[in-house]
């Protein structure tokens, strides 16, 4: 068996460890048009180990923990767990990930590294409804009531900061809406 420290994650590898921020903005849909909300988070990476797939596909992956919490009231109103995962030999990126309202999805792309000489990682990944390669699935409820339509997630790490930003499209309240979420954090020692 590898160990876990002997594993290629590849532009995996900035994202392990306890990162914060708490610059967070949402703009989330609300029936009459879209409200704001400041927030605060914690996100835990840690290394997970391959997997192998099929006995020919070998994947490092990181799994993950985020914890979202509203500046104005302190409640917790994002829970989401999930996995990166790095297939080396495609120079494939993956993101599944769940979240407690009965929506799952698995968004990925090819890497395409910077060239940037200060080692900044760009990680961009998207998922669409219906899409044979990287999509979405969902309950009933949500998909009659606030049904996902598409995600994109991009991170961008450079030393100790990670900032994101990630735009989740609803039909929901009758319309099309792009709930988005952005915030820049740092890693904890």
């Amino acid at each position: 068996m590898t160990k876990k420290t002997d594993i290629n994650y590849g532009p995996l590898s900035g994202l392990i460890g306890k990162w914060t921020g708490n610059n967070g903005l949402d703009i989330a849909p609300e029936p009459d048009g879209s409200e704001e909300n400041p927030f605060y988070e914690t996100i835990v990476f840690e290394a997970a180990g391959n997997a192998k797939n099929a006995e020919t596909q070998i994947l490092a992956v990181v799994r993950y923990h985020q914890v979202v919490s509203r500046k104005k009231d302190d409640e917790i109103f994002h829970d989401e767990t999930g996995y990166w995962m790095w297939d080396a030999q495609e120079k494939v990126v993956m993101h599944s990930l769940v979240i407690p309202r009965g929506v799952c999805l698995l968004a990925g792309s090819k890497y395409i590294p910077e060239n940037d000489p200060s080692g900044v990682v760009s990680l961009n990944v998207t998922a669409k409804l219906g899409d044979s390669d990287w999509g979405i699935l969902q309950s009933p409820f949500m998909r009659d009531n606030a049904r996902t339509i598409e995600f994109q997630h991009n991170i961008t790490i450079s030393g100790n900061k990670l900032s994101y930003s990630e735009t989740t499209t609803l039909e929901i309240y009758g319309k099309i809406f792009e709930h988005t979420d952005k915030n820049e954090l740092t890693l904890h020692a």
